[in-house]
């Protein structure tokens, strides 16, 4: 049975609820699927803020300065512009919408992260800033007669006819059968892929699903091999790997090994405010170092109710494992959170697919560049999804709703499910650990060629045999994301190769490109269809 709506607009983080938003001021009828309940989303987690040049002391242009500063050469400077710029008036649009942002003295109160010049991150109560954008989202969609949800509905495929892509296939979430839904356009806005580690800041939904659906379905991916690893996760046998924001080490937080000394003075000069990837590969020398699994991050300098006060959840979560943030310093070690590269887009979120869209951390706009600055993120979402959204209903106005035959479907379905459901879910798990463990120790913040070239080809080996869509997804980007970080024989924000550990500008400072029958090439620009500087 094939449904149908005007538009499918695939998670309800920050920048599928914008783009939905978008789209049904434009009069269209929007389905949202999402794979869990409809508040899963990495948007949800997000603790650190979302960084806008608001302030009185603050322009765009510093914003700009510090993004493209952090990219480390490859940030798209026209999309860093259209980030700061709108950003602004995004921001405002949220805070009408009844977003609320923490305040003093009825100002806005706005701090400062790891390399930014400035203060300018909002948050909302404390370290709730995506749960609360995520609320005012939603209420603002649920006003919208035109947007209808469905949660727990697993999105297998894209369907592409005529080289266009003209609806999904999901599976119905009350009786585990395969549904289509035509549209005239989809986008994507599934999150990232960090759950593909074995320590990881993401819920487990984040398994880079919307990557390898488009990869699958002949879109170009983009800048895949830069993985943002945080530093500071908390770090405990018994916990999950909680963030513990960027926040902290802003507020004031150090950096301590396990003989309580402070080192990261020794690795840069602007010690636990360097950017994200230095104090991830320092802690990482350090405990090498010091021949210990984890660090300490202190925030015993700080009145306790000043800490319950302005990170109540962590404080709350750290007090459940039995720590007290403001009596002692706590155990953490890096972990996978965020991937610059995804589905590669224009400034308006389309994709080298016709009829698909991608915003947020699924797509690659050229905004991060190399390595993202704390807090960019969910201003990304925010703006990117809004003009995705406004752009789809552009591009297909007065477009009709038809569906792909039998044999083009066919083409981009992930295929290899297995009739022994039971025996399936239980192969499934036993690929997902070992592809986790693989991407940890082979993909991870140090790389080399052996490991890379021995992650490859275990990922060859597991994909050969009958895998569910799930797990096929999985080993897809998995296998991507080793295959760019072998190509690029540099190193590179979130990239670091031992065996080239210089940044090498005059080869690399180009982006790779991936695409299902083209192979991986380099292009000197995010834009398209004209590429540039093709390596095979």
């Amino acid at each position: 049975m094939t449904l149908e709506t005007d538009f499918v607009v695939v998670g309800s983080g920050i920048a599928g609820l914008r783009a939905a938003v978008e789209l049904a001021r434009a009069g269209a009828r929007v389905t949202v699927l999402t794979k869990d309940r409809r508040e899963e989303s990495n948007t949800e987690y997000a603790q650190g803020g979302v960084a806008v040049a608001l302030s009185e002391e603050d322009e765009p242009q510093h914003h700009e300065e510090d993004t493209l500063a952090a990219g480390a050469g490859l940030c798209d400077e026209r999309a860093v512009e259209v980030l700061v710029g709108d950003g602004r008036r995004y921001i405002e649009e949220l805070i009408e919408w009844g977003t609320e942002f923490d305040r003093e003295g009825g100002r806005l109160l706005f701090t400062r992260e790891a390399a930014h010049s400035r203060a300018r991150i909002l948050h909302a109560r404390g370290d709730a800033t995506g749960h609360e954008i995520v609320r005012a989202l939603l209420a603002r969609a649920g006003a919208e007669r035109n947007i209808s949800f469905l949660a727990h509905a697993e999105t297998e495929s894209l369907v592409v006819g005529e080289g266009r892509v003209c609806g999904v296939r999901y599976l119905d979430p009350l009786v585990r059968a395969p549904r289509a839904l035509a549209a005239r356009g989809v986008v994507l806005a599934t999150g990232g892929a960090g759950a593909l580690y074995l320590h990881t800041t993401n819920p487990a939904v984040a398994t880079g699903d919307g990557m390898a659906m488009a990869y699958r379905a002949g879109a170009e991916l983009s800048d895949m091999e830069f993985i943002q690893f945080h530093p500071t996760a908390l770090n405990l046998e018994a916990a999950p790997r909680f963030l513990l924001s960027e926040a902290l080490r802003g507020e004031g937080g150090v950096l301590r090994n396990a003989s309580g000394r402070r080192f990261m003075p020794r690795y840069h000069d602007a010690a636990e405010l360097a950017p994200r990837d230095v104090v991830t590969r320092s802690i990482v020398a350090e405990m090498e170092r010091t021949a210990t699994r984890t660090v300490f991050l202190d925030m015993t300098a700080f009145d306790a109710a000043h800490l319950r006060r302005r990170f109540p959840k962590i404080y709350r979560t750290c007090l459940r494992y039995g720590l007290d943030l403001g009596r002692e310093p706590i155990p953490v070690s890096p972990a996978a959170h965020y991937v610059m590269g995804g589905v590669r887009t224009d400034l308006e979120g389309r994709t080298t697919l016709p009829g698909l869209y991608a915003a947020g951390e699924v797509a690659c706009t050229g905004v991060h560049g190399a390595n993202r600055l704390a807090s960019n993120s969910l201003l990304e979402g925010l703006v990117f999804g809004g003009r995705a959204g406004r752009a789809a209903a552009g591009d297909s106005k007065g477009a009709p709703v038809r569906f792909a035959s039998d044999a083009e479907e066919a083409a981009t379905r992930p295929g290899g499910a297995d009739k022994d459901v039971g025996r399936v879910s239980a192969a499934a798990a036993a690929v997902r650990k070992r592809v986790r463990r693989l991407m940890w120790e082979r993909v991870g913040i140090l790389r080399t060629r052996a490991g890379l070239e021995r992650a490859l080809k275990e990922f060859g080996e597991i994909a050969s045999a009958p895998l569910l869509a799930g797990p096929r997804n999985f080993v897809t980007v998995a296998a991507i994301i080793a295959r760019s970080a072998l190509w690029r024989e540099e190193s590179r924000g979130g990239h670091y190769r031992l065996d080239f550990p210089a940044r090498d500008d005059a080869r690399w400072r180009v982006h790779s490109v991936i695409q299902r029958d083209a192979g991986l090439y380099g292009s000197e620009t995010v834009d398209f269809p004209a590429l540039q500087s093709r390596e095979t």
